[in-house]
């Protein structure tokens, strides 16, 4: 859950009622049993193990669509400190089911690493209009998404998902719903990622979603004219190739569980 600590007692306990409420309508509306999911409660979110037989495909193309939904729904009106926003990820592999303290396993960890990973915190911030975002590792990703088209391949963003602090790196995929992730990315040192956060932008739903738009570049030997209004007939320049653009927004939307 994003900003979790930052909230004081009293909307910390609403916001875990709310998540436990969002995530019993989602479960039951996609037909999920959730009852017998192997949870492990985190306060600001949950690590749920699925039982066998459950839809791979189901989880990682329809569970965040639907938790979105139901967030957005759900903090309409509300103040920005007490909207809930979340993050999801999703991994498979071998699990302990029988651990003292919890659910041994690389999978665990990786999923959990990979659910805080900066990258997947960052993305959330983009879109403040989104309530999720999702991501999933490589694995999942080629052996669902890019086979069953359900969500839109193109619309998910790879990135190197890293935590030096926990030696952890590993590539995964980036999803959020109604956005196309991928084409807001921008090139940072070779690698296709987002902006480094800009502390000053506001958050919430109020700011609602937006895109960016590409700054124009010179054509070599040409000339670029930008914020131009013109009436009637108008000549500029001295024949090359002329771009022209209305005014842009080139605020970063940027600022650094489930």
């Amino acid at each position: 859950m994003e900003s979790y600590s930052g909230r004081d007692n009293v909307l910390q306990y609403r916001a875990q009622l709310a998540f436990q409420k969002i995530m019993k309508d989602a479960c039951e509306e996609l037909g999920f049993d959730r009852v017998n999911w192997l949870i492990q409660q985190g306060g600001d979110g949950e690590l749920a193990i699925l039982p066998p037989g459950t839809s791979e495909r189901a989880v990682v193309t329809r569970l965040a669509p639907t938790v979105d939904r139901l967030l957005r729904e759900h903090n309409r009106g509300l103040v920005p400190e007490a909207r809930i926003r979340l993050r999801i990820g999703v991994h498979q592999g071998l699990v302990h089911l029988d651990g003292a303290n919890g659910y041994p396993g690389d999978a665990v960890v990786t999923v959990c690493r990979l659910v805080d990973s900066p990258q997947l915190k960052a993305a959330l911030r983009q879109f403040p209009g989104a309530a999720v975002a999702l991501i999933v590792s490589d694995r999942i990703y080629q052996d669902i998404v890019r086979h069953y088209h359900d969500l839109r391949p193109e619309h998910f963003l790879c990135v190197t998902a890293k935590l030096p602090e926990k030696i952890f790196e590993a590539v995964a995929w980036i999803y959020v719903p109604g956005e196309n992730i991928a084409g807001a990315a921008v090139m940072n040192d070779g690698e296709r990622s987002f902006r480094p956060p800009n502390d000053s932008e506001e958050d919430g739903d109020a700011a609602g979603r937006r895109s960016r738009v590409p700054i124009p570049q010179p054509f070599g030997g040409g000339q670029v004219f930008n914020n131009i209004t013109s009436h009637g007939v108008n000549a500029y320049g001295n024949g090359n190739v002329i771009s022209t653009s209305g005014a842009h927004d080139i605020a970063d939307p940027w600022r650094s569980n489930s």
